[in-house]
């Protein structure tokens, strides 16, 4: 039986998802559906004066993507190293609280601008559209891409280099990858092929039933995935970083706040830094998700670079 992180479906119609109650672990929360009727757990106005009003509150309200180790959801209860930063740092401000709501990724930027939750804990990646859309924290996890194939990897594909070389000579290469997600940038950028899945859970279901011969993400989440479903007929390849007409995609995602946030956004990387001051103190939040010091990002890794594109450190 395949153990799934699907993320819940949005329905078509725009008809209400009934909330789910839970409790999170060192700090009470909930998780809801995006599309939750008006008068539910909402955001406070994003701006001068929402740090203060949350802290009076006591709550924070963060979307999630359901991207295993990333935030998502587990028997009811939302877990992940970002849930785990969330509650680390959000709790050190004197917010206790942190409710969340489980959204399609390409819902997430939208749904912050439209106030539907105070901040994305999603681990999403620091990118110049992006950026020009919401305001990122410091970066907090970077990350490796990897291809999940099915087990004996039958096409030979160790990269997105070795997808293309294979489609450049001849080969029909059905490659999947995260609507929105930065490898769909990377495919873009080769001139590859691609079919979009909404979620990963789908992503590792193309995979398995063969309607793809892999599909790309982060190399933590796929090869978390693949060990929580020992009987699927999938494996992961190494990770890799991607180079881009020669140069290096070193990248990292982070905690997103809407435009205008800066106290809250500041605050935020107050208590990031206590976090990311040394690798100890980083895996003693993240480490249990399978992150490790090679997650940490370096000192010298900003996201006003990475919001210019530049990919990585120097």
């Amino acid at each position: 039986m395949i153990r799934t992180f699907r993320r819940r479906s949005l329905l078509a119609s725009g008809a209400v998802l009934a909330s789910l109650s839970l409790a999170l672990s060192g700090c009470g929360g909930t998780t809801t559906t995006e599309g939750e009727a008006a008068g539910g757990s909402g955001s406070v106005q994003a701006g001068e004066g929402h740090l203060q009003a949350l802290k009076d509150k006591g709550t924070i309200t963060v979307a999630i993507a359901g991207e295993v180790p990333y935030s998502y959801e587990e028997k009811g209860e939302a877990t992940g190293a970002t849930i785990a930063l969330a509650k680390k740092i959000f709790g050190g401000m004197g917010i206790d609280n942190v409710e969340t709501k489980l959204v399609d990724w390409n819902s997430l930027i939208p749904g912050l601008k439209a106030g539907r939750f105070d901040a994305v804990s999603a681990g999403m990646s620091i990118l110049p559209d992006r950026c020009a859309e919401a305001d990122f924290a410091d970066p907090e996890i970077m990350y490796t891409t990897a291809l999940m194939t099915q087990k004996g990897n039958p096409k030979g594909l160790t990269d997105l280099d070795s997808v293309k070389a294979k489609e450049d000579g001849g080969e029909d290469i059905k490659l999947a990858v995260l609507a929105g997600g930065i490898e769909a940038g990377y495919a873009k950028s080769l001139g590859l092929k691609v079919q979009s899945v909404p979620d990963a859970q789908t992503g590792m279901d193309t995979v398995d039933n063969g309607r793809a011969d892999a599909f790309a993400m982060t190399a933590i989440s796929l090869t978390t995935m693949a060990k929580d479903n020992p009987d699927a007929n999938v494996s992961v390849g190494d990770g890799f970083v991607q180079e881009i007409d020669g140069v290096k995609q070193l990248g990292a995602g982070s905690t997103v706040f809407a435009k205008g946030d800066d106290e809250l956004r500041e605050a935020y990387n107050e208590g990031l830094a206590k976090v990311t001051a040394s690798e100890e103190s980083y895996l003693d939040v993240v480490g249990e998700f399978g992150f490790t010091a090679e997650n940490l990002p370096p000192k010298d890794m900003t996201t006003a670079e990475l919001c210019k594109g530049a990919p990585g450190s120097k």
